[in-house]
């Protein structure tokens, strides 16, 4: 069998880092090829790294066929799965890989109802697009609800502002920017800050490097802070605070009576210790004699 790279297919997934594709292909060499090629026909689904190194060093390899596949969409979610469920995939591509999930999904939601509709007013069915083999015999795959963020998130195993912020950045984000977060040169919220800038501001601070892009985002943050309220309570006696605090004049009011008796209560004590001193100082010479 003529097994066939379909470039996009290749593409769909990050590719490997150098150290890991040495790793692999270490592995590869040592222990020979283990895990099946994935094939949809004769398309290549799962395995380009594997298929590409086995080819350099004429290391045999098994395929499979996943005879469920019916359309690209198919593949596409297949892949998504496989990798998602892969401890060694960043946080930013799971968030990737999730709204990819969502995109197609909610595609196939938007093709199911206007089928139905079309149905129900009586016009043609659409046509069924395969984008390549299928196995008559199956039955198409059902198409899925549509996914919100929470459910995203817990499907990619992040949370819900995680998935936000990914969905920012992979919309607004230059090339750099991203390529700066798969490297981790820079986090996801300062990502998310940095991709509000202009495309040419978020270039020049990509180019210029971890520390470019953290100063970029402190700047923008900066810049949404609102300023603070001119200081106008400062100049009101301090009587006044509980009114602003409270709105209630009345309750003001009692505690300036509260205020006013505490003061002459103390006024009237001091008073009496002035009285008992003077008395003591009186009666000190008899008692000395």
């Amino acid at each position: 069998m003529d097994i066939i790279v379909n470039e996009e297919l290749k593409a769909y997934i990050d590719p490997l880092t150098a150290d890991e594709h040495d790793a692999l292909e270490r592995s590869l060499l040592a222990e020979g090829c283990r895990d099946a090629l994935v094939l949809w026909g004769n398309v290549l689904v799962d395995g380009h790294n594997r298929y590409g190194i086995c080819r350099k060093h004429g290391i045999p390899f098994q395929t499979v066929q996943n005879t469920r596949f019916q359309s690209m969409q198919d593949v596409h979610l297949w892949m998504i799965e496989q990798h998602l469920g892969r401890r060694s995939v960043s946080d930013f591509q799971r968030g990737v890989l999730a709204l990819r999930k969502r995109a197609i999904v909610e595609a196939r939601h938007r093709a199911e109802q206007e089928q139905l509709r079309r149905e129900s007013e009586g016009e043609a069915p659409l046509a069924a697009a395969t984008d390549g083999p299928a196995d008559a015999d199956l039955p198409p795959w059902e198409p899925a609800p549509k996914l919100s963020r929470a459910e995203l998130a817990r499907e990619a195993k992040l949370s819900a502002s995680q998935v936000t912020l990914i969905e920012k950045i992979s919309a607004q984000a230059a090339q750099e920017v991203i390529e700066a977060v798969k490297a981790g040169e820079i986090s996801l919220s300062a990502a998310a800050v940095v991709a509000s800038l202009p495309e040419e501001e978020q270039r020049a601070a990509a180019q210029g490097g971890k520390s470019q892009l953290k100063e970029a985002a402190r700047r923008v943050r900066e810049s949404r802070r609102k300023p603070r309220p001119a200081a106008e309570d400062a100049a009101q006696p301090p009587q006044d605070l509980p009114a602003q605090a409270s709105g209630d004049a009345g309750e003001v009011e009692a505690l300036r009576q509260r205020v006013a008796s505490l003061t002459a209560e103390n006024q009237a004590l001091r008073m009496e210790l002035e009285a008992l001193r003077a008395r003591l100082a009186g009666a000190a010479p008899a008692d000395a004699a």
